[in-house]
């Protein structure tokens, strides 16, 4: 690894806000966006609550013609890149080959293709939207992303599982960090609200039924969690070699330092209990970073707030930390603004950073009675500290454990 990587844009669409502000004013408010779902009709569905986007114009951020070509999940991801490129006053390159595109998303255009099933057994092949095919595979974001804005470096799309949005983060920073390529757009983007692949998630019981109590339907690491809130939306990240960002005066929030990954190879909606390979992607990433443990200030926890996930996860935790564990500041906010799968840990990406930068680490709404089981530092409050090393958890489907270590900048 021969070059050190900066953050120096952050572009978000979510429940709780479109635009950076809007975003952290409603966390460190402690808004919850999770309300009885109103996209679709869901009788006979056990789960009814989500976090959705209302105010969302597709045409303020996408070109003409592009709006047309493009469905929710692309769109999301082309809004969240604008508003990272506007936020980090990032130039592409007249070639656009030192920049490169990564974007994970569990389900890309799947919402939209259940969409258009729904048209073409209502009226046949001819009403079916004609780029269906251009629209819904899993690297029509990124795709779309680098034709929008000139990019002609490398251009990677992941579906894995929650964990996607924190491995194309992971990947953009290795690419940066082995002299690939100068910058990369890096995140997730997710947009899986449709009524079948919704209610795909109810039949294996992975939702919360909370559906009387929506603002408090998602409960992280609380003795009365049952299953986490489908949300939607998007976050990039403008990742650029840290050299480049200081020569240019460009703000920057954070420098990634280490990335993890590994797999559970144990059950395809279940965690390895004892929370052994999401250790070891939190130590491999310590590990890039030249860290230990004892370095890492704040824990930004996956925290779906599923029964067995908090616990694989806190059993993990347990694993790195030690006796530590529960004495480490934890936050996990999915409590506010959902799980939108692959997007999600972007969304987390993002605030830890603005923990860094900004000085404030939010607390965990909903977890009013800890699990006593799960033995970390959940913050009761917020915590009025500006974090030197962040480590933020992913975890998703398929066994697949993210980490990502975040550092306060210390100059190039």
């Amino acid at each position: 690894m021969n070059h050190r990587v900066a953050v120096t844009g952050i572009g978000v669409v979510t429940p709780l806000g479109i635009g950076l502000e809007a975003f952290w004013t409603n966390v460190l408010a402690e808004h919850v966006a999770v309300r009885t779902i109103t996209r679709f009709p869901t009788a006979g569905y056990s789960s009814t609550v989500a976090a959705e986007i209302d105010d969302f114009d597709a045409a303020a951020f996408v070109g003409g013609r592009r709006v047309r070509w493009t469905d929710r999940f692309s769109q999301f991801a082309l809004a969240a890149t604008r508003l990272a490129i506007d936020d980090a006053a990032f130039h592409v390159t007249e070639d656009g080959t030192e920049t490169g595109v990564f974007i994970g998303s569990a389900l890309g255009g799947l919402a939209y293709a259940d969409e258009q099933h729904d048209v073409f057994r209502a009226s046949g092949l001819d009403a079916v939207r004609p780029l269906l095919a251009i629209s819904v595979f899993g690297g029509a974001a990124t795709c779309n992303v680098a034709m929008e804005f000139g990019i002609r470096g490398p251009n990677v799309a992941n579906g894995n599982s929650c964990a996607s949005g924190a491995v194309a983060i992971g990947d953009a920073f290795r690419a940066i960090a082995r002299g690939d390529i100068r910058s990369a757009l890096a995140g997730g983007c997710e947009a899986p609200l449709s009524p079948l692949v919704f209610g795909a998630f109810t039949i294996i019981h992975a939702m919360s039924t909370r559906n009387g109590d929506p603002a408090g339907a998602c409960r992280p690491f609380d003795r009365e969690r049952d299953g986490f809130v489908m949300a939607e939306g998007a976050a990039m990240l403008v990742l650029e070699r840290y050299d480049d960002a200081s020569a240019r005066g460009a703000r920057i929030y954070g420098e990634i330092a280490g990335y993890g990954l590994t797999n559970d190879a144990y059950h395809m909606s279940a965690p390895q209990p004892q929370g052994t390979f999401n250790a070891l992607a939190m130590q491999r990433a310590l590990s890039e970073a030249k860290l230990s443990a004892a370095d890492v200030d704040v824990i930004n926890a996956h925290g779906s707030g599923t029964p067995l996930g908090d616990a694989g996860e806190a059993a993990a935790l347990q694993i790195v930390f030690g006796e530590r564990a529960p004495q480490v500041p934890l936050t996990a906010t999915k409590g506010q603004h959902g799980h939108a799968l692959g997007a999600t840990g972007a969304w987390e990406a993002a605030l830890s950073l603005l923990a860094i930068q900004r000085g404030i680490v939010p607390r965990v709404v909903n977890c009013d009675h800890r699990d006593p089981s799960c033995a970390v530092g959940v913050l009761t409050e917020p915590l009025l500290a500006a974090p030197r090393v962040v480590l933020s958890s992913s975890a998703g489907f398929g066994g697949i454990n993210a980490a990502l270590i975040f550092r306060a900048p210390s100059g190039a």
